[in-house]
């Protein structure tokens, strides 16, 4: 038999983060048909299966076991389809799956996502922040140095941030979020599609005063990206680039570096480092009218 012939499909299915009633038809017609459920864990899983009356082979994946157990989930599909399925929402998401599918993948298996509710995504639409590009950092570091250090290595990007947070560390992670990315908007959801469920809009200082000690529920967090920077003065810029030339930079050099830090565009910067480079001009460059004003 040829690679992928004749072999089962891995469906990788989205459960309930919460709320078994978003539990989908396609979702529970899969779980019904396949030969066998692979899940993050099978006590979790079983709750699922018999609330949707289903009476299906299980068997764990988790974090500590995954690589153990791919080839025995590969033997499998050489006989019929599986399901994967996490502890809540989809599958790989911050959550076991991953060496699963890219195995599977490998081996020639066909891998279908049934789609199901995901945290992440719940919290960024109903966040009121924007929501046309983001970046997920999955759960935070459970270091505080580790954590600040992937804060410092986003705080420059503009689209939304959404990272998990384990409910017992929101309010150091809050703490830090404010220092390294400053007093930005921010979403806290907690418990979400659950009886309990709070989405906290607001500032990061509200937010730290609000949740101050263990939080009760999973949590996701949606941060608003860095402000868009305010171009330079053309003094400034002007200053900036007879220091680059100074210390030895060529005018295309100058004009690049000083372009990607002043919101100028290059030819402007350019146009400067060139009066600059030729003394007899420099004086009549400080009278000169500014450039166009024209940004990338």
């Amino acid at each position: 038999m040829g690679v992928g012939e004749g072999m089962g499909t891995l469906y990788v299915v989205g459960t309930p983060i919460g709320n078994l009633g978003d539990m989908t038809f396609r979702a529970l017609e899969t779980l019904r048909a396949v030969s066998l459920i692979v899940a993050e864990d099978t006590r979790r899983a079983r709750v699922l299966l018999n609330h949707f009356d289903i009476d299906k082979p299980t068997l764990s994946l988790f974090e500590h076991n995954e690589a153990a157990r791919v080839e025995r989930v590969l033997r499998a599909l050489d006989a019929g389809d599986v399901a994967l399925i996490s502890e809540a929402g989809m599958p790989g998401l911050s959550d076991p799956g991953y060496d699963l599918i890219r195995a599977a993948l490998e081996h020639g298996v066909t891998v279908t996502p049934i789609p199901g509710p995901t945290a992440a995504i719940a919290a960024l639409v109903a966040s009121g922040l924007p929501t046309d590009a983001f970046v997920f950092l999955g759960f935070l570091p459970r270091r505080a140095a580790d954590r600040r250090r992937l804060l410092r290595d986003v705080s420059r990007e503009r689209r939304t941030l959404v990272a998990y947070e384990a409910p017992h560390r929101l309010a150091e992670a809050l703490a830090d979020i404010q220092d390294v990315l400053g007093d930005r908007a921010i979403a806290v959801a907690r418990e979400l599609t659950k009886r309990h469920e709070e989405i906290w809009r607001g500032a990061v200082s509200g937010a730290r005063a609000r949740f101050t000690g263990e939080t009760l529920g999973e949590v996701t967090l949606v941060v608003a990206g860095a402000p868009e920077p305010q171009p330079w003065s053309e003094p400034d810029v002007r200053a900036a680039v007879a220091q680059a030339l100074r210390d030895g930079a060529s005018m295309s050099d100058a004009a690049r570096d000083v372009a990607v830090v002043s919101g100028w565009l290059r030819r402007e910067v350019y146009h400067i480092a060139l009066r600059l480079s030729q003394p007899s001009n420099s004086n009549s460059d400080s009278n000169s009218n500014s450039l166009g004003r024209s940004r990338r």
